[in-house]
């Protein structure tokens, strides 16, 4: 864990300084040995499915190559046929052949490239690409560029880890956590990193407790907590209902009413 790292949370913010402690180390730093469009590739690949399938398909794609992850040009001619002998759905396979062309033509730019621009650059470039959404982006720049300061706020594992580490009775909101992690910076990467672990510390029991007043942040609220706290009204009798109600009574007390003698 880079100390500086360390001592700015252990200023700034008790709770995760107390995960800091216990956790694994947060280890940044830029990947050399694949581009960006290997790693946006076998996202694309690992969507929605397990890793241990996804990482069966990928072995069958690089199979074709020769063993090697294949190059966009290689990619970019692949058969539909091909690509979906390997497991790929139709719109796995789209989005690879999408990402190859995007790569081909230099609207995805290269790692050289790439690394110049600031993280919403990055952002902006990737997303253009059949089925890459921020989120993924997110990733790419946390772990294969090293940017430390990017926060996921949408991701439910750091918004389940922020809500474990500081004691709230739901999900922290997007935005609201995002707003909370303005005091995280320059160092946001690292702080999703640590919501991360405090999910797995609380599985096995090792989560530090929270010290203090949770923080004042708009959640969501359970499903079963906002249904209890939503008064029940009671139906409404249907109008055709009510009119033969209301006609049946009338009849029954002009059975029961006593008549009227003739004198």
């Amino acid at each position: 864990m880079n100390p500086a790292i360390r001592d700015y949370f252990e200023t700034i913010d008790s709770t995760i300084a107390r995960i800091v402690a216990v956790a694994d180390p947060f280890a940044p730093g830029e990947r050399t040995h694949a581009s960006a469009f290997e790693a946006l590739a076998r996202s694309i690949a690992s969507q929605q499915i397990s890793w241990v399938v996804a990482r069966k398909l990928l072995e069958r794609l690089c199979a074709l190559f020769g063993g090697s992850f294949p190059t966009p040009a290689q990619l970019a001619t692949t058969p539909v046929t091909a690509l979906r002998a390997v497991g790929f759905s139709f719109a796995k396979v789209a989005a690879l052949h999408d990402l190859a062309a995007h790569a081909q033509d230099g609207r995805l730019p290269d790692d050289t490239s790439l690394r110049q621009l600031d993280d919403e650059g990055i952002i902006e470039r990737c997303v253009i690409v059949r089925g890459i959404g921020r989120w993924t982006v997110q990733m790419l720049l946390m772990f294969h560029f090293g940017r430390p300061d990017v926060m996921p706020a949408d991701d439910f594992g750091v918004r389940k880890g922020f809500q474990l580490a500081y004691g709230l009775k739901g999900l922290p909101k997007p935005r609201a956590l995002l707003a909370f992690a303005e005091r995280w910076k320059p160092h946001r990467s690292a702080a999703a990193w640590y919501m991360w672990r405090a999910v797995e510390l609380h599985q096995q029991g090792k989560l530090p407790r929270r010290q203090g007043r949770a923080p004042r942040i708009e959640i969501e609220m359970p499903k079963a907590t906002a249904a209890r706290a939503t008064p029940r009204r009671k139906p409404r009798a249907p109008a055709k209902a009510k009119a033969r109600a209301k006609l049946k009574a009338k009849r029954t007390v002009s059975r029961r009413a006593p008549r009227a003698r003739r004198t």
